[in-house]
């Protein structure tokens, strides 16, 4: 084998190891972990945090994200969204990467119990133990509450970041998880509406699969406001400043703006519009957060 080709192997082998941690979910632990530890410092918590916290966190999901991959490598191969991932495609044994992702996710744990302190260890690993456990095991096959129930997990990163600073669960720590956990159905449902078909054929009980279409849309409406009104409660109670609440209170208006289009539109209009709109907007509240507290100094 020539060097050229032994280098494209080597890529591509690593491409595929990189897909089995769901990047995109990663992308979540970047935008809400760091800045809740800014929150939780009142300012710049300095390099050597950051990084060691966001590496454990990186674990504890790149480590899930592998292991149910594993779990779910049947209903992968029978949905069109996921039968190209590494598993289903065959360039990853399914032995592989449930040891990759063991692997991963339980050195979440000692990783932060080393380099920041117990109680962010405890959360990573209850989050990832959960996420393979609970969610992917029984939640995501057996009820229709999956998305909202399965939500710990990926609610986690914010209240990880605020242990980190603190070692202690506050308030405030509790609301930024209660934030993401509020968010994450909306944004999911607005996907689950446009592969309702993908997942039925695979016989995964997702809510548009369930209750249909109509009842979707209208609890996507509900958990939108709630998501709303819980991000100006938390800038009330954690004081927050002007950028921050311009952010929730315009920035919530148009997360209800869209899970209003998707209510009165027809079938799936409106849903990718949503989904790309939800990812910016939690980006935006928790970016305001760090402009805030770190150049504002509220």
């Amino acid at each position: 084998m020539t060097a050229d080709a032994t280098r494209r192997s080597f890529l591509a082998v690593a491409r595929d190891y990189f897909v089995l941690t769901k990047p995109s979910i990663m992308l979540l632990l970047l935008i809400t972990t760091v800045p809740a530890m800014v929150l939780a410092n009142g300012g710049w918590p300095g390099w050597w945090p950051v990084i060691a916290t966001l590496i454990g966190g990186v674990l504890a999901s790149g480590g899930a994200g592998a292991v149910n991959m594993y779990i779910d490598r049947d209903i992968d191969a029978i949905m069109v969204r996921t039968r190209k991932r590494p598993i289903p495609r065959g360039t990853v044994s399914p032995r592989a990467a449930a040891i990759f992702g063991w692997t991963l996710g339980l050195a979440s744990g000692p990783w932060l119990l080393l380099t920041v302190n117990w109680l962010s260890a405890a959360l990573a690993l209850i989050a990832f133990l959960f996420y393979v456990g609970p969610y992917s095991l029984y939640l995501k096959r057996r009820t229709l509450h999956n998305t909202v129930l399965g939500g710990v997990a990926g609610a986690m990163p914010p209240l990880i970041g605020w242990a980190a600073i603190t070692n202690t669960i506050t308030t405030e720590g509790l609301l930024l998880f209660v934030i993401v956990f509020w968010w994450q159905p909306p944004h999911f449902w607005a996907l689950a509406l446009g592969l309702a078909e993908d997942y039925r054929t695979a016989g995964i009980p997702m809510m548009p699969v369930v209750l249909g279409e109509e009842e979707t849309k209208r609890q996507t409406m509900l958990y939108s406001g709630a998501t709303w009104m819980i991000t100006i409660m938390f800038g009330a109670v954690a004081h927050m400043g002007l950028v921050y609440f311009a952010v929730a209170v315009l920035g919530g208006a148009g997360f209800m703006y869209c899970a209003a289009r998707i209510y009165r539109g027809q079938g799936t209009e409106g849903t990718r519009a949503m989904f790309r709109y939800s990812t910016l907007y939690l980006a935006a509240l928790f970016g305001a957060m760090v402009l805030d507290r770190a150049v504002f100094g509220y």
